[in-house]
């Protein structure tokens, strides 16, 4: 067993900070920070650069170059295929191309999906309220190196976890597309309309103070713990209770009140399912409705709907970091049915949604044995 830096056997490069007023419609796709997501590419609203700009030849990727997220939520890591080429790569993203025959392609990408690489990643970033790693530290890195025989036994076994994955994802798709066309199918011609500030009593936003972070605690959330319109309460932030006594004043946060991204990755709504405490940054909006009007999961998916999200692309303004307004919150113009049509399609949405917990618990299953066994019990990232 070799441990060896990443700049030994990889290329270790920077992206490029491209300009969003000279994307396109068509050209060369330029891959950002939010494209990378845990083990995999996510690009369903590409933007692209002329062909002929000279920084994009620079900056271009091949084909299994794997990426690293370098800001946020940092040592997120996939790899890029023909799908997604021709692409160049934007600033805050790292990419590693392998330069020798010592480590397999596919074995570096499993190797830094480990959580060992991620908590490596997380313990050495610097920042308070986003945290950075830069290129520097990562190609100082020290990862093992088998035998190429011992990488691809690896490689084969952790090959067909991830196509079980694979495989339980398309699942959850297509139960989240059922959702969807029952949706449709109740509300498509419904004419009742309101504005948001009309069916709800509270509409602002998470705390513009920098609260004082701890080590344990209070879940401290960010825009980024809003995925696949869920809240997901897995953070490196936490406050203390004095502090979150003081903050909730502004948002008395209970069961059933909705969060709405509203800077940078805008648009992805949470309907908060459990009593748990918690707190937000101002990035999120927060929205608690009003139960004589309109049911809280109705109004999810009535915000989630292509009828809506048009509605938030027009009012979305700023160039390096898209930002919606409270004022346009508030001001959405949503369909309003009957309060008893709306409950019948939650309640139909609710026995969706238990398909999906099924669905995503053995998701979680898979990848929690995806790396342990063969990285992070013996082997995690040596520095």
């Amino acid at each position: 067993m070799q441990y060896l830096t990443l700049d030994t056997v990889c290329d270790v490069l920077n992206g490029y900070a491209f300009k969003s007023k000279k994307y396109v419609s068509t050209g060369i796709r330029i891959i950002r920070i939010n494209n990378v997501q845990d083990g995999y590419i996510e690009d369903k609203t590409p933007v692209f650069y002329p062909k002929e700009d000279e920084h994009v030849s620079k900056y271009r990727l091949l084909a299994d170059d794997v990426l690293v997220s370098l800001t946020g939520n940092v040592g997120r890591v996939a790899i890029i295929n023909d799908e997604y080429l021709p692409a160049a790569l934007n600033q805050r993203v790292a990419c590693l191309r392998v330069k020798n025959s010592k480590v397999l392609k596919k074995y570096l990408f499993y190797f830094l999906n480990s959580k060992k690489f991620r908590s490596d990643c997380i313990s050495s970033a610097n920042g308070i309220a986003q945290k950075n790693i830069s290129t520097k530290w990562l190609k100082k890195y020290k990862i093992s190196i088998p035998s190429i025989e011992e990488q691809r036994k690896k490689v084969a076994i952790l090959s067909k976890l991830e196509s079980a994955i694979k495989k339980k994802n398309e699942q959850i798709n297509k139960i989240n597309l059922l959702a969807k066309a029952r949706f449709v199918e109740m509300f498509a011609q419904e004419q009742h309309v309101s504005k948001m500030s009309q069916a709800c009593f509270i509409i602002t936003d998470g705390t513009h103070q920098s609260p004082e972070f701890v080590t344990k605690g209070i879940p401290f959330v960010f825009v980024s713990n809003l995925i696949n319109n869920q809240l997901i309460y897995d953070t490196q932030k936490f406050i203390d209770e004095n502090t979150y006594n003081k903050l909730i004043k502004r948002t008395p946060i209970e069961k059933g009140d909705l969060l709405l991204s509203i800077v940078g990755s805008y648009g992805h709504v949470a309907v908060v399912k459990s009593n748990k405490k918690f707190l937000f940054q101002r990035h999120i909006a927060y929205i608690k409705v009003n139960p004589n009007l309109v049911d809280s999961e109705y109004l999810q998916s009535e915000l989630l709907d292509s009828y809506v999200q048009n509605q938030i692309r027009m009012e979305v303004h700023g160039v390096a970091q898209k930002t919606l307004n409270l004022s346009a919150v508030k001001n959405l113009t949503i369909k309003l049915p009957p309060l008893a049509s709306q409950k019948k399609f939650a309640f139909f949405k609710r026995h969706v949604d238990k398909s999906k917990v099924v669905n995503a618990s053995i998701m979680k299953y898979i990848i929690s044995i995806r790396f342990y066994q063969y990285f992070d019990k013996n082997e995690g990232g040596a520095r």
